[in-house]
């Protein structure tokens, strides 16, 4: 699944290849590209005809763009896409083939590359769906701030942390508490913490908040900088080129593999029908909480 520094890299391409273009026409190849779109294939093609796509967004692992009307007046409406397992957004120029599993087309007024979205799985979506005052669609307004947004308040999200009673890797896979973090990179956080992603977050100390949050932003950053994490030809920016941090990875992927900072072969566990990875010399597990019984 994409996470924060692929998004973010294909929001950056939107916003460079896309954004401030009007839509010509819009073709759906599969209904369930637009299965969130509960109007239907036509009505979503309509709805984005004439429109201009005015910026390119990102909270967590969606992405949006608000619409505005021929007359350039804000539509209150977004278009909004999740890449899913698979999904990719792609800048073609139109005499290129079309890709097998090309999803939806869209053509724009100034007859330059169109934008194409191919989804092997299926699993990703795309809808235009009505956005509030500062064109967040009412859908994704429950997803928290990611820890590189300028606004994301650290002691907020300390005090939240310590406030729950989960184990500390399914708290950094909340998107309510935390946007944008998945599987792989809470995996490289928790090494850079050398905190084990079971350990219980009411017992963390505010020093080992501050040390998984630097690993957060640090780990992200440079990710984003390194184009994403690339496992295989699914996950590709908007000219179709693959990131390069999964050389970069410490733990994620590397069972068997000597931890980078001890030496100490990799292990894996397995969670909530993932894996997780982790050094056992580093990140300890913890011991098992007692429970208090009564007299």
């Amino acid at each position: 699944m994409p996470e924060l520094p692929e998004v973010e890299v294909v929001r950056r391409g939107l916003a460079q290849w896309v954004a401030g273009r009007t839509v010509r026409e819009v073709q759906v190849h599969h209904p369930r590209a637009v299965r969130r779109h509960l109007e239907g294939a036509d009505h979503f093609a309509q709805s984005l005809t004439g429109r201009t796509l005015t910026a390119a967004h990102r909270r967590g692992k969606y992405l949006w763009l608000p619409l505005a009307e021929p007359d350039g007046t804000p539509s209150g409406r977004a278009l909004v896409a999740h890449l899913g397992m698979s999904g990719q957004l792609l800048v073609e120029k139109p005499a290129e083939p079309d890709e097998v599993h090309l999803r939806a087309r869209f053509r724009f007024t100034d007859g330059g590359r169109e934008l194409r979205f191919v989804d092997q799985r299926t699993f990703g979506g795309l809808a235009v769906e009505e956005a509030d005052g500062n064109d967040l669609p009412s859908r994704l307004a429950h997803i928290a701030i990611d820890p590189l947004d300028p606004s994301f308040d650290a002691d907020s999200f300390s005090a939240a942390l310590r406030r729950r009673r989960t184990e500390v890797k399914r708290a950094l896979l909340d998107q309510t508490l935390i946007g944008g973090v998945g599987n792989i990179y809470a995996d490289e956080s928790l090494w850079r913490a050398r905190l084990h992603g079971a350990r219980a977050t009411d017992r963390l100390t505010r020093p080992q908040v501050a040390a998984l949050l630097e690993g957060v932003r640090d780990v992200l950053g440079e990710s984003l900088a390194q184009g994403g994490t690339s496992f295989d030809s699914l996950y590709v920016d908007v000219n179709g080129k693959s990131g390069y941090f999964s050389r970069h990875l410490a733990v994620y992927g590397q069972e068997d593999r000597p931890c980078p900072r001890c030496g100490t072969p990799i292990v894996r566990e397995s969670f909530m029908n993932r894996s997780s990875y982790s050094c056992p010399r580093c990140q300890p597990r913890p011991r098992a909480r007692r429970e208090r019984t009564g007299a």
